[in-house]
């Protein structure tokens, strides 16, 4: 079948049997981490403690990313935020594409983890200029990057995808061998 621009307005591009799952997993994912973060900033005034230790490996502390993982790409301008947010934007088109072809509902939870997370700090971005984040562990002098809900249901999203990824092949090597062809 040849792909044609006009493709990419049909209702069938964007909207599959699984669709409706995984955008309430996103507004879901994108509800609590806009809930926690707003009460992180306004109610536990978190800006105002800068840090708080929780246990001895773990501290909730404010930072604001300017860069995407990990710290990686800082963006020091309005001009870099945007690029941020349009990239940001264009995963989650591309995911939202992808979840309207997903056929188990294991990837469509993953996706929509994925989407709702990116859209939390999408949200950040657009309205900060730079991603709130609270959560610090450390153990031994080696402190793991600070990060926030959306990053959890992000890393979350991905871990699901990667193990339904093998799940999937697993369970069509099982059926060929039980099968003793190929299968297609």
């Amino acid at each position: 079948m040849k792909w044609t621009a006009s493709d990419l307005f049909k209702r069938e591009t964007w909207w599959g049997p699984l669709s409706l799952a995984g955008i309430l997993v996103a507004i879901l994912a994108f509800a609590t981490d806009r809930l926690h973060k707003w009460w992180m900033l306004f109610q536990y005034d978190m800006p105002e403690k800068v840090r708080v230790q929780v246990t001895g490996f773990f501290d909730l502390v404010m930072a604001w990313n300017k860069g995407v993982s990990y710290g990686l790409f800082q963006a020091e301008g309005t001009g870099g935020v945007v690029l941020l947010i349009l990239f940001a934007l264009l995963v989650v088109s591309g995911l939202s594409l992808w979840l309207a072809r997903v056929t188990h509902w294991r990837m469509a939870l993953a996706i929509g983890l994925v989407i709702g997370g990116a859209l939390g700090n999408v949200y950040d971005r657009f309205v900060y200029g730079a991603v709130a984040d609270f959560f610090s562990f450390h153990a031994w002098g080696y402190y793991w990057y600070i990060f926030n809900v959306a990053d959890i249901w992000i890393v979350l999203g991905v871990i699901l995808i990667f193990l339904d990824s093998m799940l999937e092949g697993r369970g069509e090597k099982a059926a060929t061998d039980r099968d003793g062809g190929e299968r297609g």
